[in-house]
């Protein structure tokens, strides 16, 4: 794979370029993370930028898809071709971006498309950066000059399944040297490694933990999430007890509303029970249905119903708002999307001197 450079520090910078003075690593390092490529970046002489392009850097918006709510969604091409997706969301009090940890997935749930196919492989930290950067420079931002306030690792991919290279892109997009998105800013969504949740806490880093949890039960967990034969509900709530502890963040619980499967009463009660005792809120999720799986939302009136069932038991929950419906919105169905669409295009496709 060709070197990225938003992959290193300003300190770093300096050796894998071998550039020099100091102040032309500093121009550099300044235009990759204003989302600039080499050749744009104009103080630094012909020559030099020119030596350089021989690296990548970041990733590149193919696509731009805008939603009638506001939110935009992005297909990114990488060097090395594979495709990826990320959707913007506007907030009153900032921006949002989602962003992807790895091309494919391997955790297999059922309500997302991002596992169709498998893990094709991981994103190096510079590329999950690289997203960042691409976005905010695509809406007016500059390193010195953030559109994205906030991120969110709740793209394609399990964050935890690339631990190094994830906890590499926050020590560098937190950097003072770059774009200094603080660790507080950003949200981890995770089916619930648990040991890489007790590495995350361990190392420091105090970033929200947003768990997938989608079911109260370890059977009705491993219907539609196959990482729950591994890791059960008991031992996710002791490792997230012990992330609170360690960080003092509120635990975030992620639960997809899945029609007759996982929002009846019993559900509501064993829900109290799951986050009882330490700091914590379920997120609620209409299910944005993935048409090569095989579950079904439950109405409007089931959410609000179940979700009054929580309230009643004092459990902190609200109905996740949806961004992107109407641009693929949910984890991997741009992305999907469009690889059933070269697919199709491949099959159709003849070559000029083929028999009619």
């Amino acid at each position: 794979m060709i070197v990225n450079l938003l992959d290193y520090t300003l300190d770093e910078l300096a050796e894998v370029t071998g550039l020099s003075p100091s102040f032309r690593v500093k121009q550099l390092y300044h235009g990759i993370h204003s989302g600039l490529k080499v050749s744009e970046i104009s103080v630094l002489p012909l020559e030099t930028r020119a030596r350089l392009e021989q690296f990548a850097v970041g990733v590149e918006i193919q696509k731009a898809f805008k939603s009638a709510d506001g939110s935009e969604k992005y297909l990114y091409q990488l060097s090395d071709g594979n495709i990826i997706e990320g959707v913007f969301m506007p907030h009153a009090y900032g921006n949002t971006l989602c962003v992807s940890t790895q091309v494919g997935c391997r955790m297999g749930c059922a309500f997302c498309a991002s596992g169709i196919g498998g893990l094709v492989r991981n994103l190096t930290a510079g590329e999950i950066l690289g997203q960042v950067l691409a976005v905010n420079r695509y809406k007016g931002g500059s390193k010195d000059k953030r559109e994205i306030t906030n991120i969110v690792l709740m793209g394609s991919g399990e964050p935890l399944d690339n631990y190094d290279n994830v906890t590499r892109f926050f020590r560098l997009v937190s950097s003072p040297n770059g774009i200094n998105i603080s660790l507080r800013n950003i949200s981890l969504s995770t089916c619930g490694i648990t040991e890489n949740i007790y590495r995350l806490a361990d190392e420091g880093y105090g970033v929200t933990l947003s768990v997938s949890l989608h079911a109260t039960t370890d059977e009705a967990r491993q219907e539609v999430m196959p990482i729950a034969k591994k890791y059960t509900i008991a031992q996710i709530i002791e490792a997230v007890k012990y992330y609170f502890g360690k960080t003092g963040r509120r635990i975030i619980y992620e639960y997809s509303m899945i029609k007759g499967k996982n929002i009846d009463y019993f559900d509501a009660v064993r829900l109290e029970q799951i986050t009882k005792g330490y700091p914590s809120h379920v997120n609620l999720i209409m299910l944005n249905p993935v048409k090569e799986k095989n579950l079904t939302a439950c109405t409007a009136k089931d959410a609000e119903r179940f979700l009054q069932r929580l309230k009643d038991r004092k459990v902190s929950a609200t109905i996740r708002r949806s961004f992107g419906n109407d641009v693929g919105g949910a984890c991997g169905q741009l992305r999907r999307s469009h690889l059933n669409d070269e697919n199709k295009a491949k099959r159709v496709t003849k070559p000029a001197n083929a028999k009619k």
